[in-house]
C-alpha cells in the first residue's frame, strides 16, 4: 500500500445546514481529513494504490471462515466514526475510486446478524464495479452476542436503524467533497439483516436510496427471533435424549421424503421442489411401523418435525413467525440440533427483551414473550411498515429475494411483508411498479443450495432504476467446480418457472415464468 500524504430525523432534516460542500475540482484524498460533518469525524483518508495489494483481515463468522482480503485496485480509503448520541460510536468506512473509473453512483453496503463488523467483502466487490461505497459495523463491536445492548437503549437505536442513515448521510457528503459533485443515484444492497436495513430505509428515510436489494430481510426481528427459539425449545426443551427430538441423522431420510412427494410435481426431477406452498408432504409418511429405526421417524418425531414445517404460533392459532418449508430439512441442525439454541435468538431475548443473561430458553412462552417483545421492542427493531408510497414517490425500487430452503430466516416472511405492501399500495400492478420479490427454489440463507442461486440482482436494479426495464425474471446459475452445469429464471411472486416441456431442464431458456397449474 502506498501512502500520499431520535437525532436521526433531525440530522435528515438539517444535514446540510451543517455542512456546505460546494461543487469543485476533485481534491486530494488525504485532505478529506479536514471535512466537517454533523455528527460524524473522518478518522483517516488514505490513498490506496497497489502493488502491494492491501490486506485486510476479516474474522471468521457466520458466513463463513476468517480470511485475509486483498484490494488489488486504486482507491481512497476513508475512516471515519459518527457520535448521533451520547452512547453512540459507529464506525464506518467510505471507499471511492478515482474519478476515471468512478461510475458516478453510490452503494451501501449490509451487515449480517447483530454483528458489528463492516462488510469488507460486499465493499471489495462495489469498488470492482465502480461503485463509491460505503459500510459500517452498526454501532458495536462484536460478534452474535447481543450483550452489547444491555443497558444501552442508544446502541439499540443505532443497530435498528441509525447507524445506516448516517453512515449513507455522512457517505454522500464524502463523495461531494472528493468527487467535486454528488453522486447520481445511490443503491442499497444488503441480505439478512442487510436485507432488513434496506427495507427500513425505504420505510424511514425513503430519500436515501434510489435502489434497494433486500435478499432474505430480517425485518419483523421480534417475531423472527421469537420464532426461532421457539423452534429450538420445540426440538430441545426436553433434551437430545428425549423421545420427540430428531437426531440430525435423521434430517436426509426427512428430506428424501419430502423429495419424493414433491420434487417432481412441477414437470423436473431435480432434486429441488419449486414451490414448496404447494407441497402437501406430511412426515407421517415415513413413520416407523415398530421400533425406533434409522430410515423413519417415531411418532413423537413425526411430531416434532409437524411442529417445525408449522412454526410459530399464538394459543389461538394465529401464526407468530412461518416454520421451515418442505425440502429445508437438511439446513435444520442450526435450529433443531442443540444442544443449545442458535445464539442470535437466546441472546435477543436474554439481552435485549428480559435484560436477564441468566434467562433460560425452556421457560419460553412464545405467545406472551413475542407479546412482551413487541411492547418493548418492535417500534425500534422491526421493518414492518407496509405504505412505501414515499419511496415509490421518490421513484425508488426494490428487488427482493428468498431462498425457499432457508432455515435461518423463514421464507415466508418474505411473502407475507410483500403481500401487505401490495394490499397497502393499491393492489399487486401498483406494487409491481417498483417492488419485485423473487423465490428460489432450493437456496439457503442467502446464498447455496443444490439448484441455481447465482445471480445478478444489481444489474437487475440498475436497468429498472435507470432504463425503466423492469426485471421480468432474473436468470440464475449453479456451478460445479467452476463450471456452470445449470440456469433457470427466477421469477416475481407468485410467478414460478415453468417447463415447456422439451428441451434441456438445465437451461433457462426451456422455462418461462407463469402462473402453474399443478
Amino acid at each position: 500500500m502506498k501512502v500520499r500524504g431520535g437525532l436521526s430525523i433531525l440530522v435528515a432534516i438539517s444535514v446540510f445546514s451543517f455542512v456546505t460542500v460546494t461543487t469543485r475540482a476533485q481534491q486530494a484524498c488525504e485532505g478529506l481529513t479536514s471535512l466537517k460533518l454533523p455528527n460524524a469525524t473522518v478518522k483517516s483518508a488514505t490513498s490506496v494504490d497497489p502493488p502491494p495489494d492491501l490486506v485486510i483481515p476479516v474474522p471468521a463468522g457466520p458466513a463463513g471462515p476468517g480470511l485475509d482480503l486483498k484490494i488489488s485496485v486504486p482507491f481512497c480509503r476513508v475512516i471515519a466514526v459518527s457520535t448521533p448520541s451520547s452512547d453512540s460510536e459507529i464506525h464506518f468506512e467510505v471507499w471511492l475510486p478515482p474519478a476515471s473509473v468512478w461510475n458516478g453512483k453510490f452503494e451501501g453496503v449490509g451487515n449480517g446478524g447483530f454483528i458489528g463488523q463492516i462488510g469488507y467483502g460486499a465493499l471489495a466487490t462495489a469498488l470492482k464495479r465502480g461503485y463509491a461505497t460505503a459500510g459500517s459495523d452498526t454501532g458495536h463491536a462484536s460478534g452474535n452476542d447481543e450483550s452489547w445492548a444491555l443497558g444501552h437503549p442508544e446502541k439499540l437505536i443505532d443497530w435498528s436503524y441509525r447507524a445506516v442513515h448516517e453512515m449513507t448521510a455522512d457517505s454522500k457528503l464524502i463523495i461531494r467533497a472528493f468527487y467535486g459533485k454528488p453522486e447520481k443515484l445511490a443503491y442499497w444492497n444488503g441480505c439478512s439483516t442487510g436485507g432488513k436495513q434496506g427495507l427500513t430505509e425505504a420505510q424511514r428515510y425513503p430519500d436515501d436510496y434510489d435502489g434497494i436489494i433486500a435478499g432474505a430481510p430480517a425485518n419483523y426481528i421480534t417475531h423472527l427471533q421469537a420464532g426461532s427459539i421457539y423452534l429450538s425449545w420445540v426440538a430441545l426443551k426436553d433434551g437430545m435424549n428425549s423421545p420427540s427430538y430428531i437426531p440430525p441423522s435423521k434430517y436426509p431420510v426427512l428430506h428424501k421424503a419430502a423429495l419424493a412427494a414433491c420434487d417432481s410435481k412441477d414437470g423436473v426431477t431435480d432434486g429441488v421442489i419449486e414451490d414448496p406452498t404447494r407441497c402437501p408432504f406430511d412426515p407421517k409418511t415415513i413413520q416407523c411401523s415398530g421400533a425406533d429405526g434409522a430410515d423413519c421417524l417415531t411418532a413423537p418425531q413425526v411430531e416434532t418435525a409437524r411442529l417445525i414445517y408449522a412454526g410459530a404460533k399464538y394459543a389461538d392459532g394465529k401464526q407468530i413467525f412461518p416454520g421451515f418449508e418442505p425440502g429445508s430439512e437438511l439446513g435444520w441442525g442450526g435450529m433443531a440440533a442443540g444442544p443449545e439454541p442458535i445464539s442470535i435468538g437466546n441472546g435477543f431475548f436474554k439481552y435485549m427483551v428480559f435484560g436477564n443473561p441468566d434467562w433460560d430458553f425452556r421457560t419460553l412462552n412464545v405467545s406472551r414473550d413475542t407479546r412482551t417483545a413487541d411492547q418493548k421492542l418492535g417500534s425500534i427493531v422491526n421493518a414492518i411498515d407496509p405504505n412505501l408510497q414515499a419511496f415509490k414517490a421518490h421513484g425508488g425500487k426494490i428487488i427482493s429475494y428468498h431462498g425457499w430452503a432457508d432455515t435461518a430466516i423463514a421464507p415466508m416472511n418474505s411473502i407475507h411483508y410483500y403481500e401487505s405492501v401490495t394490499a397497502a399500495m393499491g393492489g399487486a400492478k401498483k406494487t409491481d411498479d417498483f417492488y419485485r420479490l423473487f423465490m428460489v427454489p432450493g437456496m439457503g440463507h442467502c446464498a447455496g443450495g443444490p439448484a441455481p442461486n447465482t445471480f445478478d440482482s444489481l444489474s437487475a436494479l440498475e436497468l429498472w432504476r435507470e432504463r425503466k426495464v423492469p426485471p421480468d425474471q432474473l436468470v440464475a446459475s449453479h456451478s460445479t467446480n467452476g463450471t456452470v452445469d445449470e440456469t433457470r429464471p427466477l421469477c416475481p411472486h407468485p410467478q414460478v418457472a415453468i417447463y415447456k416441456g422439451t428441451g434441456d431442464t438445465n437451461n433457462a431458456t426451456n422455462f418461462v415464468c407463469g402462473n402453474p397449474k399443478w
